[in-house]
């Protein structure tokens, strides 16, 4: 029988959740502001699925895209910038709220699942789906299947360093994770942003139609930029060869990046056609509660 899935983004200011009907559509969305401690968020949620299924008549799947993952060693929640989800068994507090099993996953995951499931990356067999935003992380999808890895760090792109770095790239940027040279220090917006206008800089969404309007630092930004994400998904071609790789985050919002990287990609790609397609993501901001939704795949 067709199932109902639902799909909850668990943010660090908002929750959102959706109810996808069988055929993929939404019936039903809602946002709450995400509760201030652990105890709260759980009921929230699981009030939130109580009251949509109550609202449609339906007993439905659940699924949930958090900041963070779940380690396969202690069951714990790791890495979240929510901090409150930090060292708690989420998966199973969730799952014992609602009564049923609950599926949780990495929002860059989901993601790259929802683009790779009806999105961007639709009809390709591998999808790398590459988030652009305050961080920088990314998530493979392989036939319909998210590939996590052993220690659920698959896709972790941007805690990889900065391919073939030259000049005041050397020895790279501290990033929080305690390393130097992270792509997510030269990627991300915020990074872009410190790039083009100096340390306390933070909003990098202005700096096309700059760079447009002739301002010179804005475009040496810009083009520092695409040459460092040209770097660093060629190591991604070298390694996965994926079908195509979808782009989402803030970044991905601007143009300039589906013509610069088809072109600064080959050079450092190991072979001599480079066809790999650079997609923008179909979905935008709802791509990692759709994707969280189909962690339940269709029957």
């Amino acid at each position: 029988m067709s199932q109902h899935r639902i799909g909850i983004d668990l943010g660090g200011t908002k929750i959102e959740i959706i109810v996808m009907a069988p055929d993929g559509t939404v019936a039903l969305r809602h946002r709450i502001p995400t509760p201030r401690g652990y105890p709260d968020t759980v009921d929230g949620i699981a009030g939130l699925v109580r009251d949509a299924e109550s609202r449609l008549g339906i007993n439905a799947t659940v699924g949930i895209c958090i900041p963070g993952v779940i380690s396969p060693a202690t069951g714990l929640v790791k890495n979240a910038n929510s901090i409150a989800l930090n060292g708690h068994r989420f998966d199973y507090d969730i799952s014992q709220a609602l009564g049923r099993e609950v599926r949780v996953d990495n929002d860059a995951n989901c993601f790259a699942l929802s683009e790779a499931t009806d999105g961007a990356g639709a009809g390709y067999a591998m999808v790398f789906g590459v988030i652009l935003g305050t961080g920088c992380g990314g998530g493979i999808v392989f036939h319909g299947q998210v590939h996590r890895g052993p220690h659920r760090i698959a896709g972790e792109w941007g805690h990889t360093p900065l391919p073939w770095p030259r000049g005041p790239e050397v020895p790279g940027n501290l990033c929080w994770c305690g390393q130097h040279g992270c792509l997510e220090t030269y990627l991300a917006g915020p990074s872009l942003a410190r790039d083009c206008d100096g340390p306390g800089a933070l909003d990098a969404s202005g700096i096309p139609a700059r760079a447009e309007a002739g301002d010179q630092i804005a475009i040496d930004a810009l083009e520092r930029h695409a040459d460092r994400l040209a770097r660093g998904l060629a190591v991604i071609i070298n390694v996965l060869d994926p079908d195509a790789i979808v782009l989402g985050g803030g970044i991905s919002n601007m143009p300039h990046l589906y013509t610069e990287l088809p072109r600064l990609i080959p050079a450092h790609s190991f072979s001599d056609v480079i066809a790999t397609p650079i997609l923008r993501n179909k979905h935008g901001d709802s791509s990692g509660v759709r994707g969280a939704a189909w962690l339940w795949p269709a029957a």
